[in-house]
């Protein structure tokens, strides 16, 4: 079974559901811009470059792994559709509070239930997930590192201003949150 071939539909799913997350879930608040800061358009251009870079590399098999072969790309299929599970579990936990561009709506609480009391930013979670999976499904080192690296540092920078936002507009109940939940990764970071 050639396993390559479920690559891009699901890919393709992938693509489809955030364009349609982008289109349906912005913001409508005033202070979106100045909250945002930019970090949306410099996320999607660092995930369109890495993208576009580490699967040119997989497609050309440079920096291909040389040790697990179709074990390998069949783990970065189930990290793919296991982050897409996680991000939508996370969309569909925060509701009506969840947005592509960073806004803090006027009846804004804590989530902090289901995927939420675990870490504080699990869409990013599974993003990130998926996109380790696409590197991997290439079965190709470079493709891993060129893609995860730069889209992990734009996760970064945007999680630190959503922080900053939610620590601004929710006081000490986000600090509290903060201070018992991981960003990322459960009990880890």
């Amino acid at each position: 079974m050639n396993i390559f071939k479920f690559i891009i539909p699901i890919s393709a799913l992938w693509l489809i559901s955030e364009i349609a997350l982008a289109i349906a879930k912005r913001g409508h608040a005033d202070d979106t811009a100045a909250l945002d800061k930019h970090s949306l358009r410099i996320l999607w251009v660092t995930i369109i470059i890495s993208v576009s870079v580490g699967v040119t590399l997989g497609v050309k098999g440079v920096g291909l792994m040389h040790l697990g072969g179709y074990w390998v790309v069949l783990l970065g299929l189930l990290l793919i559709v296991a982050g897409l599970a996680i991000r939508w579990v996370a969309i569909l936990t925060l509701g009506k509070f969840f947005t592509v561009d960073i806004n803090v709506a006027n009846d804004h609480r804590i989530i902090d239930q289901g995927i939420y009391k675990y870490v504080r930013h699990p869409a990013y979670s599974g993003s990130l997930f998926s996109f380790l999976g696409l590197g991997l499904s290439f079965s190709n080192w470079l493709s891993v590192l060129i893609i995860i690296i730069p889209i992990t540092a734009a996760f970064i920078y945007r999680i630190s201003l959503e922080e900053k936002a939610l620590k601004q507009a929710l006081g000490d109940e986000y600090i509290n949150y903060a201070k018992a939940t991981k960003r990322l990764i459960p009990g880890i970071y």
